[in-house]
């Protein structure tokens, strides 16, 4: 089984972050067929073969996400399209 483990800093209010990881997962969940749901400030994921979640604070987004076997091979692919949809989301 593959981790990803994504921290990134933000200097937005908590709703914005929010907002901006909304549209990151939205993003991604279209390209990966990925659902999504709010938990308090963390934005839960998972589809079959891979789980995790997003926790936001007022400071930083953490990414967390276990891949199971057929989808720790496309791992790269999945942290670079993350990393690009936080980078378009938080600026």
């Amino acid at each position: 089984m593959s981790s990803i483990d994504i921290r990134r800093k933000h200097k937005h209010t908590l709703k914005e972050a929010k907002d901006a990881v909304k549209k990151t997962a939205t993003a991604i969940g279209k390209k990966f067929d990925i659902k999504s749901a709010w938990n308090g400030n963390t934005l839960e994921f998972e589809r079959p073969g891979a789980s995790g979640r997003i926790h936001v604070t007022a400071s930083e987004v953490h990414v967390t996400a276990q891949l199971g076997f057929l989808l720790g091979a496309l791992k790269p692919l999945i942290e670079n399209e993350i990393q690009k949809q936080l980078d378009d989301s938080l600026g």
